[in-house]
């Protein structure tokens, strides 16, 4: 069984673009046009943030060291430019605050329904590491 680790964000990216893309024609049906470009912008917008934070962070926490050069430039992506995207996407007037923020938490929401999922499942049961230490010992 896999435990979970960095593979843990890639497969809650997956996740939420599939969600993303199953919600785009029941949001455009429902809701109507902008409020649904509203979320899908946000929820792009997480998707990239944690993107860049996991890269940032694997970038920094190395098993031999901080590559600092790699860790610099990641910084220098995400904050201004992906932060100012996000306040671009505040400004625009079609955009109701309330469903970008919808979609800014929708990674999240993922994040957290799946490793509920997981916990619910017993899927990391067999992997914490008391039970491997009790197996070396």
């Amino acid at each position: 069984m896999a435990e979970m680790g960095l593979e843990f964000i890639d497969r809650t990216l997956r996740s939420s673009g599939i969600v993303l893309l199953i919600f785009l024609p029941f949001g455009v049906y429902y809701f109507g046009l902008f409020p649904t470009l509203a979320i899908l912008s946000g929820a792009i917008w997480g998707m990239l943030n944690l993107m860049m934070t996991t890269a940032l962070i694997r970038a920094f926490i190395r098993p031999g060291g901080a590559d600092v050069a790699r860790s610099i430039a990641w910084a220098v992506v995400k904050f201004p430019l992906l932060y100012g995207a996000g306040f671009g996407l505040l400004m625009i007037r079609e955009f109701n605050p309330m469903h970008l923020l919808i979609g800014f938490t929708g990674v999240l929401g993922v994040m957290v329904l799946k490793a509920l999922g997981r916990l619910l499942l017993g899927l990391d049961a067999g992997t914490s590491n008391d039970n491997h230490m009790a197996k070396t010992v």
